[in-house]
């Protein structure tokens, strides 16, 4: 059959198509698979392909030797399109790709050493051992969460744990990759962000029922694996209004007078007793002791465990603080 003017049989659901002369395989040199784009004439043929308008998008560069290729669409506000295109083990290094759309494409082992994806867009796409050593990835788009943890997620819905379990330790290694480039380029923003996902992962891959998995969990409450000093603030706050709550409802001793609530009150002095209790739950989580208050009863119960946990706060907000400060 003569294929001269057969047009490439590449076509997406969202209307993208390739208008490339096919081949016998029916897609173009870009889309086919089968070829290896590894020719020394390639780097310049893909970066004319380009400029030109060819579609990028889904194109086959699987394994191909593409090093310093310069992909940036100069002097437009957009970069270049290449979701779903499969980059496999493809060598990278040195490569400008900056603000490129990589969306749902698959860079499984390629090679980014040195490469410029500054502002590049890889959500949804498999990083799976990715070399970034020297990669510069400030800004650059990995999406909310990984095509692993999406996959994972799907597995636990229909009972695939073991499934699950094998995508969540494959989005560990990514994050810790990430993590790593990110520290190397200075980027220690990023790399705590990083480190916050690395640790999720590794604490999904813990038995649901388990002291292990329970105190991973509640160190991310608390404060985000050590990279969010504001969770403590926030349990802070949260703490002393529960147990100023606790003060209202059991008592607090003032000049030899017990003050508790009372339904038979007015609201303005019950609005009274809740603000001197405010003040004392402030005055206990801080270790302060001015002794004006004094707890009765219960309280006293409360304002032990409050004291002992306000003490551990303060201090891991001073660890946690100082540790993003000094970065």
């Amino acid at each position: 059959m003569d294929t001269k003017h057969t047009r490439c049989s590449y076509h997406e659901q969202g209307g993208h198509k390739c208008h490339e002369t096919a081949g016998k395989s029916g897609l173009c040199y870009w889309h086919d698979p089968n070829i290896t784009k590894n020719h020394p004439e390639d780097k310049e043929r893909l970066e004319e392909y380009a400029k030109n308008g060819g579609q990028l998008r889904g194109i086959s560069l699987r394994r191909a030797d593409l090093e310093g290729i310069d992909l940036v669409n100069h002097h437009h506000k957009q970069g270049y399109d290449m979701a779903h295109a499969d980059f496999y083990r493809a060598n990278l290094s040195g490569a400008h790709l900056f603000h490129l759309k990589l969306n749902d494409a698959n860079l499984m082992k390629a090679d980014l050493r040195d490469a410029n994806l500054h502002m590049a867009d890889v959500d949804n796409a498999n990083l799976l051992g990715v070399k970034w050593n020297g990669a510069k990835i400030e800004n650059i788009n990995v999406g909310r969460s990984l095509m692993q943890e999406r996959l994972a997620d799907k597995a636990l819905e229909v009972n695939e744990n073991d499934i699950a379990l094998d995508y969540y330790e494959q989005a560990e290694e990514i994050y810790r990759d990430l993590r790593k480039a990110a520290e190397r380029e200075g980027l220690f923003g990023m790399s705590g962000n990083y480190i916050r996902h690395e640790l999720t992962m590794r604490r999904y891959q813990m038995p649901r029922i388990s002291t292990e998995r329970s105190v991973s969990k509640l160190i991310d409450l608390f404060c985000g694996y050590g990279e969010a000093p504001l969770r403590v603030v926030g349990f802070s706050m949260v703490l002393i209004l529960i147990c100023a709550v606790c003060y209202f409802f059991t008592g607090l001793s003032y000049g030899g007078e017990e003050l508790v609530f009372s339904p038979t009150e007015s609201i303005s002095e019950q609005f009274s007793l809740f603000f001197n209790c405010l003040y004392y739950s402030v005055v206990t989580f801080t270790t302060l002791g001015y002794g004006d208050f004094t707890p009765i009863g219960y309280s006293r119960a409360v304002a032990a465990f409050e004291a002992f946990t306000g003490s551990f706060t303060i201090a891991l907000f001073v660890v946690v603080f100082v540790k993003k400060m000094t970065r």
